[in-house]
């Protein structure tokens, strides 16, 4: 396999080699659960989705972590301005989720663990940071000490020092240095706390994410991935706490998404540019919302505008009409004795064709998943299988090969497949020629007419060739 992948910790592109042989140890950052999630977050779960499924298409076992931060300072404003319990909260929006995952067909991870079943977990890491030199106590808040791990800033390409110059002296407070972080909070009154060594308190944000990691994964893994925004300090203080505490590379490759603007501006609650992926699942296919958001390459920027997403609705409507298409000249190929003579299987150029357009697209995802570009392939695979449907001489075999091409790129991206016709109606459809062509015979071309209009208002166009009638779906 030649997948190459952008890392964001050396800044290129990178052939991707794993610890394991056949084996993917991915890490993908998951929501806070204080809110539904916004379209930018939308952004990024279907695009780490769509690389692990296309890391499984080619042949990978992945294990694909995607956790719940259920501890944070915004659930507990959620529930004081509610007034439910923290957890009742936490418990409602990752229901939320997978209710808004599931419609985007973002499938589900290996696990997806929650910082509160990990209490135990976070407090032993922190305990032995502490017992190598790398972590302080301060009135029972528990601090990195940022100056202990030399390669602090290597994900971000920032020095301790340029970083210290740019903190305020007054926001330092009881730490060493102004870019330590704290790995364990006291607790404040009337908050959510659990008991600790250092007294009751609750962890840090970076510290769950590398005991999350640590225990599902282990102490080094392939990828992981977020956020643009996660950077810094995210990311890079995972990479300091969880090297200073293994002596090991922590991630080999790390993944970054860039952003998603709406009509050109970034996201933004006070100005009210903001979108949630609940409000637009509601009003629109999520199949053509999950093309969208696949349709720029997932480093780049993506701007969300209503001409935009009306574009790849109607791009969808395309790729849907010619699978309908195929399947009714398959069934109608099977079912028809004119067409006894074309049931084989396919043609060598067809063959070809669909071998080349697959190429292209494994070529495309190879390349940093780029599924700009493989949707375009896709495209001149519908156009391809268009004219498959065009040549009247077109076999069973040629039909199906395109089918099951472009079924796989879909799958791929995660689209799924447009709502099948039932067998009744193809059923009913076939009765229907076959009243129209006796009329025919018996010359009654007003009956036969009428067949054909009734047809033609529900999308069914018919074609009468040298071959025989054929129909298919407008």
């Amino acid at each position: 396999m030649s997948i190459r992948l952008y890392n964001t910790l050396t800044g290129e592109k990178e052939l991707l080699e794993t610890l394991e042989p056949g084996v993917v140890k991915f890490y993908a950052c998951g929501p806070t659960v204080y809110n539904l999630f916004h379209i930018g977050n939308g952004r990024m779960f279907v695009v780490f989705d769509t690389i692990r499924r296309y890391l499984e298409y080619r042949g990978y076992e992945v294990r694909y972590v995607q956790n719940f931060t259920d501890v944070d300072d915004r659930i507990i404003q959620r529930a004081n301005e509610t007034g439910e319990g923290v957890r009742s909260v936490a418990n409602h929006y990752i229901e939320a989720y997978f209710e808004d995952a599931d419609r985007l067909n973002i499938r589900r991870a290996t696990v997806h663990p929650r910082v509160t079943e990990c209490i135990p977990d976070i407090i032993r890491f922190i305990e032995e940071l502490m017992a190598k030199g790398h972590a302080y106590e301060r009135g029972g808040t528990v601090y990195f000490d940022t100056y202990t791990f030399s390669d602090y800033g290597k994900l971000s390409g920032q020095s301790l020092d340029s970083m210290r110059a740019g903190f305020r002296v007054d926001v330092i407070e009881d730490k060493k240095h102004p870019t330590d972080f704290a790995l364990w909070k006291a607790a404040k009154p009337d908050e959510e706390f659990w008991p600790s060594p250092w007294g009751n308190g609750r962890p840090g944000w970076h510290i769950e994410c590398s005991v999350m990691n640590e225990k599902y994964l282990g102490e080094q893994i392939d990828i992981h991935a977020g956020g643009r925004d996660l950077v810094f300090p995210h990311h890079e203080n995972e990479i300091a706490q969880t090297e200073a505490k293994t002596g090991k590379l922590f991630a080999r490759y790390w993944l970054h998404n860039g952003t998603l603007n709406i009509n050109g501006e970034k996201m933004s609650k006070s100005t009210g540019n903001f979108i949630m992926t609940r409000d637009l699942l509601n009003q629109k296919d999520p199949r053509a919302i999950r093309l969208f958001l696949l349709s720029a390459h997932y480093r780049h920027p993506l701007n969300y505008t209503e001409e935009a997403l009306g574009h790849w609705e109607n791009a969808l409507g395309r790729i849907d009409r010619t699978l309908r298409n195929l399947e009714f000249r398959r069934q109608a190929i099977l079912q028809a004795p004119e067409f006894l003579s074309i049931r084989s299987g396919p043609q060598k150029s067809t063959e070809q064709e669909v071998e080349s357009t697959r190429s292209a697209f494994i070529r495309e995802m190879d390349d940093d998943f780029n599924t700009a570009d493989a949707i375009a392939v896709l495209f001149e695979g519908v156009r391809l299988a268009n004219q498959t449907l065009a040549d009247d001489t077109a076999t069973l075999g040629d039909v199906e090969i395109w089918s099951q091409l472009l079924t796989e790129c879909l799958d791929v991206l995660g689209i799924g497949l447009p709502q099948e016709q039932s067998q009744v109606e193809v059923a009913e459809i076939e009765q229907l020629l076959e009243e129209r062509r006796q009329a025919r015979l018996q010359r009654d071309f007003a009956r036969a007419d009428e067949i054909r209009a009734w047809l033609l208002e529900r999308g069914i166009v018919i074609e009468d060739t040298a071959q025989g009638t054929r129909w298919i779906r407008q």
